[in-house]
């Protein structure tokens, strides 16, 4: 009885400072005693498109050690074959190497509107843990008040049931 008025009390002054659904949610996980913890990361992946997963993976490769020092490599190679190694007619990109400029502004104008578009899908996906730790964290804190009403409850009525047996003890004495 008293954890239903807490949740009803708790319910009620959530409803506004909270947000309705998130505290709907919690107040409801909490009567029928169910949880509300789940992985927010892997249900982002299953959601996720084709596309978004083709774009996280070209962010994960494109923003990693391994892609710059790579791709350094790659341009050494290409300017010393350009400038040095390759006899002047045979030089397929000379200097100043506008065939690699070309190269490097398309993968440029390809490449960054890829990782832009992984980066605001981690900006969501940070939201809706955000949003979910809260309901937890929320959960967790209403836990806490409910198990403290019960405990004040239980001491209420040991101190009750101390109180009468000191008054047997004392009238038959």
């Amino acid at each position: 009885m008293v954890v239903e008025t807490l949740l009803g009390l708790i319910g009620a002054a959530l409803a506004g400072a909270a947000g309705k659904g998130a505290s709907d949610k919690v107040v409801l996980a909490i009567t029928e005693k169910k949880s509300i913890a789940r992985d927010v990361a892997a249900e982002f992946y299953h959601q996720a498109s084709f596309g978004e997963r083709m774009a996280d993976k070209v962010a994960q490769i494109g923003g990693s050690w391994a892609f710059v020092i790579s791709f350094g490599v790659v341009l050494a190679v290409w300017t010393l074959l350009n400038a040095v190694i390759l006899p002047a007619a045979g030089r397929f990109d000379p200097y100043p190497f506008i065939f690699l400029n070309l190269l490097l502004s398309m993968l440029a104008a390809v490449q960054a509107p890829i990782i832009m578009m992984s980066q605001n899908r981690q900006t969501e996906k940070d939201r809706a843990e955000s949003r979910h730790d809260y309901e937890v964290n929320l959960k967790a804190e209403l836990e806490i008040l409910t198990l403290h009403a019960k405990v004040d409850e239980l001491h209420r009525m040991n101190a009750e049931q101390f109180a009468e047996i000191q008054r047997m003890i004392s009238s038959r004495g």
